[in-house]
C-alpha cells in the first residue's frame, strides 16, 4: 500500500468512526489504519484540518514535515455509502 492510499483510507475511516461512535467495526478499523500509519510508514504528529473544501493532513515522517490534501466529498463518500446500506443501520 502506498502512503497516499493509507492516508486516504485512514481519513475516511476516521470520519466514519467520529460520525458513528457506537460502530465497533469503524472504531477497530480506525485503530488498525492508525497503527499502519505509525508502524509501516513511521508517521508522527498526524493532524487534520479542513480548508476550502479539502482535508489537509499534516504529519512528520522520519523527521521531515509533510502535508497531503483530499477533497471533502471523497472523504465523506464512505460514510454516505455505509448509511445507504440498510444492513449497517439496523
Amino acid at each position: 500500500m502506498k502512503l497516499d492510499d493509507a492516508l486516504f483510507n485512514w481519513l475516511q475511516i476516521k470520519y466514519v468512526a467520529e460520525s458513528r461512535p457506537g460502530d465497533r467495526a469503524a472504531q477497530e478499523t480506525y485503530q488498525f489504519f492508525t497503527q499502519i500509519l505509525k508502524e509501516d510508514f513511521n508517521l508522527e504528529e498526524v493532524k487534520v484540518t479542513e480548508e476550502n473544501g479539502l482535508y489537509v493532513i499534516q504529519f512528520f515522517q522520519n523527521g521531515q514535515e509533510y502535508a497531503r490534501q483530499f477533497p471533502v466529498e471523497f472523504v465523506h463518500q464512505l460514510l454516505y455509502d455505509i448509511e445507504q446500506e440498510p444492513k449497517y443501520n439496523e
